[in-house]
């Protein structure tokens, strides 16, 4: 299983939605949480490993590991928080987003049971950035054009020189 990079087409799909929560969801779930984890991160979206399905995990500091299938953000706070943010498909490039501080989502976990979670801080921000995947939305996506051009030639200058 390996990491897509910004350029390449599964990261601007819109997901399907995962049509059986099964055993194999489960062995690609645990291979994901094994990319994440090597290159040290704490959200990966299937979109990032190339799968166009609905599914994300993440393991935010100080919280347990989850496991997203179909999520659905229902809710979002007024305040705004912004906070700097990188990704796995875009290695190197690091920039302050703002998002919602607070937000409430509704998903399937890997039993097929349905469940909402109320989450802010860190743990929000981090399934925003992830959710964005499943909708084909990068990180940068957010940020003003000249900013958000400014950061994408950097990505791909790196690239050209084999830099991950």
């Amino acid at each position: 299983m390996d990491l897509r990079y910004m350029g390449d087409d599964v990261l601007r799909q819109k997901a399907t939605l995962v049509p059986d929560i099964d055993e194999g969801l489960s062995r690609i779930v645990e291979s994901m949480f094994d990319v994440m984890n090597s290159a040290r991160g704490v959200g990966l979206a299937a979109p990032q490993v190339g799968i166009s399905q609905r599914f994300f995990i993440c393991h935010a500091p100080d919280d347990e590991p989850r496991v997203f299938i179909n999520p659905e953000i229902i809710s979002t706070s007024p305040e705004l928080s912004a906070y700097e943010e990188g990704c796995l498909s875009i290695p190197g490039i690091y920039a302050d987003v703002v998002r919602p501080a607070k937000i409430e989502v509704q998903a399937w976990d890997l039993r097929g049971r349905p469940f909402k979670l109320e989450a802010d801080g860190f743990l929000a921000r981090v399934i925003q950035h992830e959710y964005d995947h499943l909708n084909g939305v990068l990180f940068l996506d957010r940020l003003p054009s000249k900013k958000r051009s400014r950061l994408e030639n950097m990505f791909f200058k790196q690239m050209a020189r084999g830099e991950k």
